[in-house]
This record gives structure tokens, sequence and C-alpha cells, in this order.
């Protein structure tokens, strides 16, 4: 599979990720965007818009709810045990896909820059994936359905955020 046939839409208002592969919608997931809403500053906790690429993909062949820091693979599995005494930790789990903006001075390069925020499409808790968004920034998806688009696209496939 090559990533020019995979295109991968993202509508924060339908909290709704969907798959395309050459202009067919192949399948679409239930998301969870950022609490703060859109926007593309550094620092802002939003969802950035427009046009993306998945820059990297990381966590090729971790169980699910395997624990990431720092784009880092941990020891840690996530259990509801776990999420209780660090109830303020931010969840990144079983896979990243790094998202890199393609548009200069709207998410790409100085204050604005999608990758240098760090924002990903990635697995998170699943009491953390609800109809209202919450994340910080990021685009969390349920571990299994992050796993099969993982599995589907390639490093190069085309993001929009709308």
């Amino acid at each position: 599979m090559t990533h020019a046939l995979f295109k991968i839409n993202i509508i924060i208002k339908q909290q709704k990720l969907f798959l395309y592969e050459t202009d067919v919608l192949l399948k679409s997931y239930k998301v969870c965007t950022a609490k703060n809403g859109a926007g593309e500053l550094f620092g802002s906790e939003r969802t950035p818009r427009g046009r993306h690429i998945v820059r990297a993909k990381i966590g090729d062949g971790a169980p699910l709810g395997s624990v990431f820091v720092g784009r880092r693979l941990t020891d840690e599995i996530h259990s509801l045990e776990r999420a209780r005494k660090a109830a303020d930790r931010d969840w990144i789990l079983t896979r990243i896909l790094w998202l890199s903006g393609v548009e200069k001075g709207k998410n790409r390069l100085g204050k604005v820059d999608t990758m240098r925020r760090y924002i990903y499409i990635h697995g998170a808790p699943d009491e953390l994936m609800c109809e209202q968004p919450s994340s910080h920034g990021c685009i969390r998806m349920f571990n299994n359905d992050v796993v099969d688009l993982y599995e589907r696209i390639s490093v190069g496939t085309e993001v929009l955020i709308t």
C-alpha cells in the first residue's frame, strides 16, 4: 500500500476521523480533539487545523495500552489503577501518528508548527474517549481503532483537519 492512495479527514465539530482510499470512504472512527478548541499557536493546547502529513509512525508491535512518554515506549501498560494514581496525566497509548503541518505560517514553522507542538493521533484510555473534546491538542482514538488506522496508512499520508 502506498500513502498516496490514502487520505485522512478529521472534522472537529463531528469528533470523527474519516479514512479515504482513492477518494472512497473506507472507514470512520470516533476521535476526541482539544478541550480548548481549534487553534495553531504554540502553547494553546488546541487542535491545529489545515493540511498536514503523517511525519512518523511510532509503536510498531506494541501491545494495546502500552504507555509512551516523550514518544518512547515505557514498560507500563495502562490500567484504571495507574490512571487513578496519576489522574492529571495525559496518557499516550498504543500507537503514535506524529503530524507535521504543510502550510507555512498556518501550521508549519514559527509559533504555529504542528510538529514542534508534538501533535499526534494516538491511542487513549477508553474513559478519556468522550463525546466532548477533552484532549490537550492531540487527536485521541480508541486503542483498537488507532492500531487499525496505523496498519492501513504510511508515513506521508495526507491529513486534513477542519
